[in-house]
C-alpha cells in the first residue's frame, strides 16, 4: 500500500472522478489484492497485476446498479505546484485544471491510455497487456485521444 497507494488512487480516480468514491474504491482493490495474492503467479510485476485488478474492479463498479442509478456529486480539485510568482501559480492552475478537465471528458477507452501512458509512464506494449487489448489499438487510442484533447483545447483557447 504503501509503494502503490497513492498511484492506484490516481488510476482510480481517472474512472470515477470523485476523490471519496476513489478512495473507497482503493481500499477495495487493496483488499481484493491481498485477497488474491495467492494466485499471483508471478507472470507480470506486481505492480501491473494490481493495476489490472484495480482496472477491472472500476469497470465492473462504473456497470454496477449503483452507479447507473444513484447519483453522485463530482469534486474535481487539482494540486497547484509551488511557485515563486503568484500570478504563474494562478496561470499554471488554470491550465492544469483545463487540462484535467478535458482529460475527463474523454471517453473511458481514451482516458484509460493517456493516464497509463503520460501519467504512469507505462509503454503501449505493457498498457496492451494490462486491458487485454492489441498494442496497436492501444497506439489507435493514444493518436485519438491526443487529437481530440487538442481540438478541445484549441476550441475552448477561443472561448
Amino acid at each position: 500500500m504503501m509503494l502503490y497507494g497513492q498511484d492506484l488512487l490516481q488510476l482510480v480516480y481517472t474512472y470515477v472522478k470523485d476523490k471519496a468514491l476513489a478512495q473507497d474504491l482503493t481500499q477495495e482493490i487493496f483488499v481484493k489484492c491481498y485477497e488474491a495474492y495467492p494466485t499471483y503467479k508471478g507472470k507480470s510485476t506486481l505492480k501491473t497485476w494490481m493495476w489490472r485488478i484495480a482496472i477491472n474492479h472500476c469497470k465492473d463498479y462504473l456497470k454496477s446498479w449503483y452507479n447507473q442509478n444513484i447519483q453522485v456529486a463530482v469534486n474535481a480539485g487539482v494540486d497547484v505546484q509551488a511557485s515563486s510568482n503568484v500570478e504563474q501559480q494562478v496561470i499554471q492552475q488554470d491550465e492544469q485544471e483545463r487540462l484535467a478537465k478535458t482529460v475527463m471528458q474523454l471517453p473511458i477507452k481514451y482516458r484509460e491510455v493517456i493516464y497509463l501512458f503520460y501519467f504512469e509512464d507505462y509503454t503501449s506494449k505493457e498498457i496492451a497487456v494490462m486491458l487485454s487489448i492489441n498494442e496497436n489499438t492501444v497506439k489507435t487510442r493514444l493518436r485519438k485521444a491526443k487529437q481530440f484533447l487538442k481540438e478541445q483545447l484549441e476550441v475552448n483557447e477561443w472561448i
